[in-house]
Parts: structure tokens; C-alpha cells; sequence
């Protein structure tokens, strides 16, 4: 594949995660999760922004910023046509305090040492900088290298250095029900035409179906909220 097919392709997969299709089995979760970050990044008052993505490989958030950008610098273990810096989270090449936003979203779970991968965003931003992260609660294990899942206690411990930490659900625990339903009966097909068939039907009418119990606020539970978002900052 030639460079400018994989960045193309990049792209298309941030731009699915950004606005995804009602036959996408997250598409609660990552329209919810597009609608938190677009909200706290209205409290992001800088021109001119210096950004990293930690594990930035296609950069779903990017556009959300563009128009206040300086530089964007995504650091990543995968080389792509996106990523800057082929670098650890728990190590990254950065000096200290030089950054005004960081985006982690679905990274922390495949990091061997959370703790530390948190210290390190903390140590290169500014003071006053944003941290703009996204992680799992309930989710089946996708790869050998995930590792982990984080309710809002373990959040809070991970980021106590930080001096103002925001946590916003993504969605009830109906949504995290229908969220784990849809990603299960997917994955958990082999036969690729059943798949297809499932995203085709099922997919979207409980998707239909959480949206409703969400607009009509049936229930404020989080127990099984599938993910959180959460704004960090320095």
C-alpha cells in the first residue's frame, strides 16, 4: 500500500471513530464521547496550540482542534503516515512542559504501567495545560495487550497530580449494556456474512434503542458505564 492510501485510510478509520455509523456496535459511545470532548474543549481558550495525541495513529479528534492548532505531534509504538515520533507513553521524547493539550483516548489499557504513562503527560504539559483522556470500564479483551479496564476510583488515583480532574460517563448504564450486546454479538461471530447481517439490523435498532432510553433519561445509573471520558488538568 502506498504511503498516501494508508494515510488516506488513516483518516477514513479517525473520521469513522469521530462520526461513526449507526452500524457501528460503539456508535453510543463514541457519538457520546464526540459530544464531551467538543463541550470541554469549549473551556480550551488557546490559539496557537501546541498538541500531542498519545498513540496517535489516526488522530479521531484532530479536526475538533484544527482551528486553534500551532502544531499537532502524534506519538505512537506503530510507525504510520500520521505518527510523528515512534515513542513509549511511559517514556516519551519530549522535554517538560511543552505541551497545551494532550489526547490519550483508548491507549491506556494496552500500557504496561498506566501510573507511569500518566505521569509522563503530566510532566509535558504546561501548567494549566489540558489533558483529554478516554478509557474502557466494560469491554470484552480485544488483543493480547490489553491489559486494562478503569473505573472513577482508579481514574482519580491515577490523575491526583493533576489539580482539576472531570469525569463524564460516556452514556448510562443501559447504553453500556447495549454498547457490550452489540460488541459481542459481532466479535464474538465468525461467519462474516452473519456479521455483516448483525451490523445491518440488530446493530442499529439497539442503537435506536439506547438513544431513546438516553433522550428519555429512563436511567441515571453508571455501573456499567462502558467508558469514560475524563478532562485532566495540570
Amino acid at each position: 500500500m502506498s504511503d498516501t492510501a494508508e494515510i488516506q485510510q488513516s483518516q477514513e478509520e479517525g473520521r469513522r471513530r469521530l462520526r461513526p455509523s449507526l452500524t457501528d456496535p460503539s456508535w453510543l459511545v463514541l457519538s457520546k464521547r464526540r459530544e464531551i470532548f467538543t463541550q470541554w474543549l469549549g473551556r480550551f481558550d488557546h490559539s496557537n496550540a501546541i498538541v500531542l495525541d498519545v498513540g496517535g495513529r489516526i488522530q479521531p479528534y484532530r479536526s475538533l482542534i484544527n482551528d486553534r492548532l500551532s502544531r499537532y505531534i502524534a506519538v505512537d509504538l506503530r510507525l504510520t503516515p500520521l505518527v510523528d515520533i515512534v515513542g513509549n507513553a511511559a517514556q516519551l521524547p519530549f522535554r517538560s512542559d511543552c505541551f497545551d493539550l494532550v489526547f490519550c483516548t483508548q491507549m491506556l489499557e494496552y500500557a504496561p504501567d498506566p501510573r507511569q504513562a500518566i505521569a509522563e503527560v503530566h510532566r509535558v504539559l504546561k501548567p494549566g495545560g489540558f489533558l483529554l483522556l478516554s478509557v474502557p470500564a466494560v469491554h470484552p479483551q480485544d488483543s493480547e495487550r490489553d491489559a486494562w479496564r478503569f473505573l472513577p476510583a482508579a481514574l482519580r488515583e491515577l490523575l491526583k497530580e493533576f489539580s482539576e480532574v472531570d469525569l463524564a460517563p460516556e452514556g448510562s448504564s443501559v447504553t453500556g449494556l447495549i454498547r457490550t450486546i452489540n460488541v459481542c454479538l459481532v466479535s464474538f461471530t465468525s461467519a462474516v456474512a452473519l456479521q455483516s447481517l448483525l451490523r445491518f439490523t440488530v446493530v442499529p435498532m439497539l442503537n435506536l434503542l439506547g438513544t431513546l432510553s438516553e433522550m428519555l433519561k429512563l436511567t441515571a445509573n453508571t455501573s456499567f458505564t462502558a467508558n469514560f471520558s475524563v478532562l485532566a488538568r495540570k
